[in-house]
């Protein structure tokens, strides 16, 4: 197969290097929540969590994994990130959006645009050159969405970072946009 029938090929999957101290969860298989239950056990053991702030935390990760499921969400990716007690991780949901028409990455970005101007965001938008493709870039303080264009113009995969807590700059910039980075396809 040469480079232009490579580009002109759907993918099949890809890959992404995430380090080993994320924890994956498979949003495509029943035993997601048995596995996020898991990750909140992990975090609150041995650590002084009280019972309510480990049912909130295991509520919201939930409900963030239910809302992304219905929207296409293939895998959570949950990072603790303090020692204090504090359970409420940095992630990654990474979603395929196929896409419908022909909506360029310049005219999805123009769309967040005037999406982040009514809602009155402080979001940065911006188009990014990825290995993987031409992204639209959405900065706020404490997420970083890119939505990755796929090669031949079947839609965008997303991956949606959220740090909460120590928000979307220095180290954990370089992190994410890292990882963004070793997206590659799979033809």
């Amino acid at each position: 197969m040469t480079a232009g029938q490579m580009a002109e090929s759907p993918p099949k999957d890809y890959r992404l290097l995430v380090p080993r101290d994320w924890f994956r969860i498979d949003l495509t298989q029943d035993r997601w929540r048995g596995q996020l239950k898991t990750f909140v056990d992990r975090q609150a053991d041995g650590k002084s969590v009280r019972a309510e702030t480990k049912q909130d935390a295991w509520a919201a990760l939930r409900n963030t994994a239910e809302a992304g499921v219905r929207e296409g969400a293939l895998e959570y990716f949950l990072r603790p990130e303090l020692d204090d007690g504090s359970i409420m991780p940095a992630s990654l949901i990474v979603s395929l959006i196929p896409r419908t028409g022909s909506l360029a990455p310049r005219d999805l970005a123009q769309s967040f645009e005037v999406r982040e101007e009514q809602n009155g965001r402080a979001a940065e938008v911006s188009i990014l050159s990825l290995p993987a493709g031409e992204a639209v870039r959405i900065l706020t303080p404490t997420t970083l969405d890119l939505y990755v264009e796929m090669p031949a113009a079947v839609g965008y995969l997303v991956l949606a970072f959220a740090v909460p807590v120590t928000g979307m700059q220095g180290p954990m910039l370089r992190l994410c946009t890292s990882i963004a980075e070793s997206l590659r396809w799979i033809v």
